[in-house]
């Protein structure tokens, strides 16, 4: 069975019905959380959350948009790398770095761990790889987070041992099995968010659970199939994928064998 740990490295603030339709205009908080993923005797990193990279790229220039659309809040202290090194990790502990997918606050600390193997959606990469300018700030992807050496040490999902779901984790049926984990961790497209968007399914003492990232942003959005204000869409990769995934992700929550992680889940 694999463990997982939590952790949250900085956060940014907006507007409630932005997030969720009529949750309101009172700001709130939504952290960005990563998790420490245990299995077979390796370690792997499931996002990277906020990192100084982050404020280098969006400081000034065409990206400050970004940060000033969504206000991060973070000290060098909660960087990934640093929170692992308190618990006596170095980035040479990890087996690899997942990426859910390439927006800033998922990926700002790849930096922080030379290195160390990543694994990511071939199909997301490939959409994103070559875009700069509007078209990058369009899907809130900053080029500059991204390691020079990025490509040479990646493998994508796709490459993976394509499996069988077992029934409790239907609709989803099929995943990628991680190499290395005996089967504890099978990774699953949940599209619309982002451009080759990622969860992970990990089979743990309690059960399964679902790492959703950013599949949705409450638990209200699958519970009720509600989704963001319309604003939301402007940096969506496909809506109508986006409301399918929360189908899936509602009919699982009914299901009652799957806990569902959201990444930025705040107090909406």
């Amino acid at each position: 069975m694999a463990t997982l740990t939590v952790f949250e490295a900085g956060y940014c603030t907006h507007t409630a019905c932005v997030a969720l339709r009529g949750a309101g205009l009172r700001t709130c908080a939504f952290p960005a959380r990563a998790w420490l993923i245990e299995a077979a005797g390796r370690r792997w990193l499931w996002d990277t959350g906020y990192a100084s990279h982050f404020h280098n790229h969006t400081r000034s220039g065409l990206f400050a948009i970004y940060r000033k659309v969504t206000p991060v809040y973070f000290d060098t202290s909660e960087s990934m790398a640093a929170q692992l090194a308190q618990q006596g990790m170095r980035p040479a502990d990890l087996d690899g770095l997942i990426v859910s997918h390439f927006h800033g606050d998922h990926v700002a600390g790849l930096r922080d761990f030379p290195g160390v193997p990543v694994i990511c959606s071939g199909e997301g990469w490939t959409h994103l790889r070559a875009l700069r300018g509007v078209s990058a700030l369009r899907r809130a992807f900053v080029p500059g987070l991204i390691p020079e050496d990025f490509e040479t040490r990646t493998r994508f999902v796709e490459q993976f041992e394509h499996v069988a779901l077992p029934p409790e984790l239907a609709p989803i049926t099929s995943a990628w099995a991680l190499p290395g984990s005996n089967g504890d961790v099978l990774l699953v497209p949940l599209p619309g968010h982002a451009a080759g968007h990622l969860g992970a399914f990990v089979r743990t003492d309690e059960g399964w659970a679902l790492l959703a990232a950013d599949a949705a942003w409450s638990p209200l959005s699958y519970r009720e199939l509600r989704g963001p204000s319309v604003l939301a869409y402007s940096i969506m990769e496909d809506r109508h994928a986006y409301f399918d995934t929360l189908r899936k992700l509602h009919a699982l929550d009914a299901g009652g064998h799957v806990r569902i992680l959201l990444t930025h889940e705040g107090a909406l």
